[in-house]
């Protein structure tokens, strides 16, 4: 059974934990929880890593291998921490998926896909440069943007806000979901579920 690497970008230390930029860091952390495994350990590839299982595949046996990790660098270098990651467990791009925070989407939604722009995110442009390409998937989680005339880099290393942080467990689930939908039946089957009007 196919293993996968699922990363979620953030910035590391408690300084910056409750950040918006944070939040794909926080459906790793998601993940782990959910399916028992454990708590995160050092890894020499400068990311903190814990292998689960998700979900069930048919017949009730456990679900498909996942390397769930948060690099531990900052986010412009995050590429660095995943590129090395593949290397080690000996994945293809096809099996990364990267969970991150999105600007250009309302804040609360989910949105999949492979490929495609970075849309001025540090983390993503860091990736595909340590890769050589974009062509991977993306659960994207949207953060809206700043209000009035703030600047997005601000606005991204602010905590969410205290109407934001009642959601905040609601939107991470369903991030952890989306990844869970794309390991289970794919990006198209699962952008017609989270994309969903």
């Amino acid at each position: 059974m196919e293993t996968w690497l699922v990363v979620g970008l953030g910035n590391p230390g408690p300084r910056f934990a409750g950040n918006r930029h944070n939040v794909g860091a926080m459906v790793a952390a998601e993940l782990v929880a959910r399916h028992g495994g454990g708590s995160f350990r050092t890894h020499k590839a400068r990311a903190s890593v814990c292998e689960v299982r998700l979900g069930v595949a048919p017949g009730g046996a456990p679900g498909p291998r996942a390397v769930v990790a948060v690099p531990s660098s900052y986010m412009n270098e995050s590429g660095g921490p995943v590129s090395a990651l593949l290397r080690f467990y000996s994945l293809e791009v096809a099996q990364l998926i990267v969970v991150h925070d999105e600007l250009d989407i309302p804040a609360g939604t989910i949105r999949l896909k492979r490929g495609g722009g970075e849309g001025g995110h540090n983390g993503l442009r860091s990736v595909s440069r340590s890769l050589g390409t974009k062509d991977y998937l993306r659960v994207r989680v949207g953060i809206g943007r700043p209000p009035g005339r703030m600047d997005p880099a601000d606005y991204v290393l602010r905590d969410f806000s205290a109407s934001e942080r009642k959601d905040l467990p609601v939107v991470v689930g369903e991030g952890a979901d989306a990844v869970e939908s794309l390991v289970a039946v794919g990006l198209v089957d699962s952008q017609q579920r989270f994309h969903a009007p």
